[in-house]
Formats: structure tokens, C-alpha cells, sequence
């Protein structure tokens, strides 16, 4: 009986291949997707290997390389580039944002190596002359972590390889009347790689962020990411292949 660890998690898969085959057995490793009614398994090259759950002889959990802060920085830089709000800023190494479609575009990040604590009473300043809520987005390592108690929200922040395919423009999909606002936009990091951003994931419209990540593919993007709060659910994201890369922490600043 197979024990099957959460979705998302690294595992390599040892299965029964068609009677007859030669060998009988074989190997997948890369992230479950699901479990049944058929146990699917992303590859590093994001092919997907789909295996009934009674073919499978053994299972064992991998751990999770570890991410770069370098990885982290480049991709909170494609995220920004993403939601930018209507209005933003820089100051003193700090990217601020307002009047954008989610959290993270109502907030200041500290994108760059020269980013420090002692900004944020000029940040809050910003915020409070426009009437807004002064909020800081802080990811993992890019500054230390504020305590818990000054903490409003904690996000996780997925990510999901790509086949890019630029030689087949899809268009923007619409949504749909029955869907709430779900939207994609397509930015650069730093270094190179081309993102799709997803504003959210809801459950059980996998369709929706399909089109969208197919859309994204064909300008060119490698890799998408999708923000969920801790609180909630990863399963709808989990399902189409996303595994966690960072936490971004959002704070309210106490300001004398």
C-alpha cells in the first residue's frame, strides 16, 4: 500500500510498465500532480508521466533543492514588473506601489541589495500623504524577517516550468461571466528569464489559468508564479503543477 505525501512534493515513482515490456519496471521523478484517478508526475523538462495508482511498486519522498537568494530577488523582480499598480516609485532601493490589482502592488519590496530598515519611515510617509495604508512586502532573505506579531498576511509564492512557444501567438483569454477576475501578465527578470504571473489560482477552474499559462507560453515565458496566502488553500495550484519557491511577508510598519 502506497503512502502518498502531499501534492507538489518531489518524489520518484518506480511502476509497472505494460505486460510484456522490457524492462517491466520504471522510474519517474519530478513533482505529483494528483493521485487519482491516476498518479501524475511533472518532470524536470515538464513532460508528464500518468501512472495507475495500482502500477505503482514503490515511492520515495526527494528533498527540495534549495533556492538561491539571488533566485528569490530575480523573480520578486519579475513579480513587480508584473503588478506595478497604477502608481510607483523607487526609493532608496525600495520599489513602491499603490492603486494595483493585488497585494503585492499595494506595497513596498526591497528589490535591490542596497534596501534597509531605516527607509521605511520615508516609505510610510509615501503611503500616508496619498491616504493609503503604508505596507512593506518582505520576502524570504532579502531583509530579516520582522517579528511575528508586525506580520498582516504571509504569502507562498509558486512557481511552474514552461514550454515556451513563441512561434504561436494565442490571445488574451477572456474571462468568463461565471469566473471571478483571474488575470496573467508577462514580465522580465534580471536574469533573462521570461515570467507569466497569474493573480490567483481559484479552485476548481483549472481551465481558466490553462489558458492563461498557454498564453503566457506563447510570448515566450519559461516559468510562471502565483502568490496564495498561507492560509489558504495550494491544491488548485499544486494540481497544475506548481511547487513552492519563497514566502513574502507583508507588514504593517509601526512608525514614531
Amino acid at each position: 500500500m502506497i503512502s502518498w505525501p502531499a501534492l507538489g512534493t518531489r518524489v520518484t515513482l518506480r511502476y509497472r510498465r505494460p505486460p510484456g515490456s522490457v524492462p517491466p519496471l520504471s522510474d519517474a521523478v519530478g513533482r505529483l500532480l494528483t493521485v487519482e484517478p491516476t498518479a501524475r508526475v511533472q518532470t524536470k523538462s515538464g513532460a508528464i508521466v500518468e501512472v495507475a495508482p495500482a502500477d505503482v511498486v514503490a515511492l520515495r519522498v526527494l528533498t527540495d533543492a534549495p533556492v538561491r537568494t539571488a533566485h528569490i530577488r530575480a523573480l520578486e523582480h519579475a513579480a513587480a514588473a508584473a503588478w506595478r499598480g497604477t502608481e510607483h516609485t523607487w526609493l532608496d532601493g525600495w520599489l513602491l506601489r499603490a492603486h494595483g490589482p493585488v497585494l503585492a502592488a499595494n506595497s513596498a519590496v526591497p528589490l535591490d541589495v542596497s534596501a534597509r530598515m531605516d527607509t521605511v519611515p520615508a516609505i510610510a510617509a509615501w503611503y500616508t500623504s496619498r491616504g493609503l495604508t503604508p505596507r512593506l512586502a518582505i520576502p524570504d532573505r532579502l531583509l530579516p524577517s520582522p517579528p511575528d506579531p508586525a506580520c498582516e498576511v504571509v504569502e507562498q509564492v509558486l512557481v511552474l516550468d514552461l514550454e515556451a512557444d513563441p512561434a504561436r501567438r494565442e490571445p488574451v483569454p477572456q474571462p468568463r461571466p461565471d469566473e471571478g477576475p483571474v488575470h496573467a501578465a508577462v514580465s522580465d527578470a534580471p536574469d533573462g528569464t521570461r515570467w507569466v504571473g497569474l493573480s490567483a489560482t481559484p479552485s476548481g477552474d483549472a481551465g481558466r489559468c490553462e489558458e492563461l499559462l498557454a498564453w503566457g507560453a506563447s510570448r515566450g515565458a519559461t516559468r510562471a508564479h502565483v502568490a496564495v496566502a498561507e492560509t489558504d488553500s495550494t491544491t488548485a495550484a499544486q494540481s497544475l503543477g506548481f511547487r513552492l519557491h519563497h514566502r513574502r511577508r507583508y507588514v504593517l510598519p509601526s512608525v514614531r
